[in-house]
Order: C-alpha cells, then structure tokens, then sequence
C-alpha cells in the first residue's frame, strides 16, 4: 500500500522479524534473494503473482462495465510486470502486533474459495515486510492493521506499473475513512467478514471497487481476523508516493 513515514509517538515501535512463527517460504529467506534476483529465479513470488492474475481473469464483474474496466487495467498491468522478469527487492522481513493474527486469517482462507491465494502466501509468510503507511496512526489501530506491499515501488517485486499487496486487520476493527487521490483501488476478501461504509458484508471472494478520491471506511467482524488482497493503478508517481492519510474526523452538526 502507500509509502511508509516516520511514525508517530503515539504509535508502537515495529516488531523485527518474521512475520508470524515461521522463517521460511519466499524461495527462502533474505539470503536466498542475493543469489536470485529476478522474479522467474525465485518461484515462490512468481506463483503468488500469478493468483493474483488468475483473480483477476476470471472472477466476476458482476454485469459493472467500470470493474471490469478496471480488473482489464488490473490484468494487464500484472502481465507486463511478470513478463518483463522484473528484480527482486530482499527486504528484512517485519512484523507488526496484527500479524500474530496472520496464521489464522491463512487457515480460514485455505478452507474456502481463496485457498489458492492463502496456500500460496503462505509460502511467503516468512519474508514479508508489514508496515503502516502513515504520518501519524491512532495507537488503537496501530495493533489492529497493517499491509505488506509484494509488487510496486517498495517490491520485494519491482514494478512501476501497479501496487498489488494484503492488508491485514484484527477481529473488531473500524479502518477510519480515507482516500486515494489519483488512484483506484479494489480488495479482495481472502479471509474473514467485513463491511466498507456500512453498505455490505463481503465474504472470501468478493471484490470491492473504489474509484480515485472515493473516501471508504472499512470495519471487521469481531470473532475472526480479515485478510484482503488490493490492487492500485494509477501514475507512476503516485504508486510511488500516494501520500495517503486518514480523513479527518467529521463532528456532527449541533442541532
């Protein structure tokens, strides 16, 4: 998702390591990147990225021109990226207090619809790089989300094309609203229920658009962690540097 920041003082410090109880996956770890550094050397990323492709190839548009406008963007976007054979990014892998929830949103996945996605981020689980990607969060939230980035400017797959990553919440999360100026976006539910502005209950599989500038708010149910893929297409340099912040807190009107 968006580029990392320094963190607030009410936010707590990350946690270095392997994201969950595991250090393998990824063709390894950090030091199996330094002998393969393109995307077809190391498999492991490579299948990760082709079910993303396969989500967007053959899911549904539900009849809407504009998602399947935006899947077609998608779609193309990743096929370039993986043709090219574009370098791998080893980053150190880092944790955050919500992916202690990791291993549970992956058994939930497994068992429905995404196992494809789930199984094959599981392979990767070891070497994934979580993290915020904003000035300042609420220490609240800080222990109940975070994103990990696998295809854009931030890699570890290195792509100017389009941000493709997860982002992980805790049971009983409210993510406050926020936009994407110059960016659409779109989640896919890997794991777990969750709602976005109060409008519906989305299951594994679902796909939610939001077009450039669109505010969402996003909340989760509170017995099970949720899982989302997200995809962004928008200009190079705003993949790059989204600049993304929460909206500010609307008071209401005194009557």
């Amino acid at each position: 998702m968006p580029k990392v920041h320094e963190m607030s003082e009410d936010t707590p410090p990350a946690t270095t390591g392997a994201a969950d109880d595991t250090q393998t996956g990824a063709s390894g770890a950090i030091g199996a990147h330094s002998e393969a550094q393109r995307l077809t050397d190391n498999p492991d990323w490579l299948y990760l990225l082709r079910e993303f492709d396969s989500l967007y190839r053959f899911g549904s548009d539900g009849g809407s021109s504009e998602i399947r406008s935006h899947r077609k963007r998608v779609r193309d976007s990743l096929s370039a990226t993986i043709a090219s054979n574009p370098p791998i990014l080893p980053r150190t892998p880092e944790a955050r207090p919500v992916t202690a929830h990791l291993p549970r949103a992956l058994d939930l996945g497994e068992r429905a619809a995404m196992q494809g996605m789930a199984r094959a981020l599981r392979e990767v689980r070891g070497a994934l790089t979580w993290e915020y990607g904003y000035e300042q969060l609420p220490k609240a939230l800080a222990r109940k989300y975070a994103f990990c980035e696998i295809v854009g400017h931030k890699g570890p797959v290195q792509s100017d094309r389009l941000n493709l990553g997860f982002v992980l919440f805790a049971p009983n999360t409210t993510y406050p609203q926020h936009s994407h100026q110059d960016i659409e976006e779109s989640y896919i539910s890997i794991s777990g229920a969750w709602s976005e502005n109060n409008g519906a209950v989305y299951a594994p599989g679902s796909l939610i658009f939001n077009r450039s500038g669109a505010e969402h708010r996003i909340t989760t149910g509170d017995r099970d962690p949720c899982l989302l893929a997200y995809a962004w297409v928008g200009p190079a340099n705003r993949l790059a540097a989204p600049g993304m912040k929460l909206s500010p807190t609307r008071r209401p009107k005194a009557v």
